[in-house]
């Protein structure tokens, strides 16, 4: 963990030098508030025009690579921070993808075999709507796997980041971390609202009761999987807008350090007119 306290997201940064314990993390905490939910929507939308900026360097330059991993319990808000924070880029050099149950044939394989197909090209940024942390969260809690068939996995992913990052992934990796009231309170509201019952299934609450398993399975996987290269970042997502600031703010921070240029210009085109 960061430990220079300069920056107040420093302190929910995680790179495998301290341990990550969920309980010491408060999920209503707003380590990037600007004071208001009106001036956090602002700074969003500044901070949002920056980004689509450095995205259109990103995507010329065709040499990087960057993946954002979103994880979270249900109701976290990895669709709202995909729509929040990502709307105002150029969807030709952005991908969403959405990991459901695997289907027979990904059942068929190693369970990475269905992650490594929607990596980030160059010149790409992709977002991982859910991700191969499923596969040592849910399997671990429902018990499909054991501690050592998990411990197996933890060792398979961190390689395979290790790859991407050495081949020219940068990767960002999000926890976003609600209360179970504020589950409770989300859950409810869709329940409440019948034009959002589209969004809810049975198994949403089902899987509600295995809270604190999932705690636990969350905590282990991301002190087994925070590395310098990979690390993870603990996102407070109580309020939605805070959410998506930090979320914004981190990426941002990130994507200026990778200092993107446009290619340098062909010489061809040197005093050439177009008749």
């Amino acid at each position: 963990m960061a430990s220079s306290g300069k920056n107040p997201i420093d302190s929910w940064y995680f790179d495998g030098s301290s341990k990550f314990k969920i309980a010491k993390f408060d999920p209503a905490a707003k380590p990037c508030t600007t004071g208001s939910k009106a001036g956090d929507l602002a700074r969003l939308a500044e901070l949002s025009a920056r980004i689509e900026a450095l995205q259109d360097i990103f995507y010329a330059e065709h040499r990087r690579k960057l993946l954002v991993v979103l994880q979270g319990m249900d109701t976290a808000g990895k669709d709202g921070t995909v729509r929040t924070v990502f709307r105002a880029l150029d969807p030709l050099g952005l991908r969403v993808v959405g990991f459901k149950v695997p289907t027979p044939l990904e059942l068929a394989h190693d369970f990475l075999w269905r992650i490594h197909a929607q990596v980030p090209a160059a010149g790409e940024i992709v977002i991982f709507n859910r991700s191969h942390y499923e596969d040592v969260l849910v399997t671990r809690v429902h018990g499909d796997i054991d501690a050592a068939e998990c411990k197996r996995r933890y060792a398979h992913i961190n390689a395979f980041e290790q790859m991407l990052a050495e081949t020219g992934t940068t990767l960002i990796k999000c926890f976003l971390h609600i209360s179970k009231d504020e589950q409770r309170d989300r859950l409810q509201e869709r329940i409440d609202d019948p034009q959002k019952h589209w969004k809810l299934g049975m198994a949403d609450i089902e899987e509600r009761k295995l809270w604190d398993g999932y705690m636990t399975a969350y905590e282990d996987a991301i002190n087994a999987t925070a590395t310098p290269h990979a690390p993870w970042h603990i996102i407070p997502a109580n309020s939605k807008s805070h959410r998506s600031l930090m979320v914004a703010e981190i990426l941002l921070q990130v994507m200026e350090r990778l200092k993107p240029e446009y290619p340098v210009g062909n010489p061809a085109f040197t005093g050439l007119k177009i008749e």
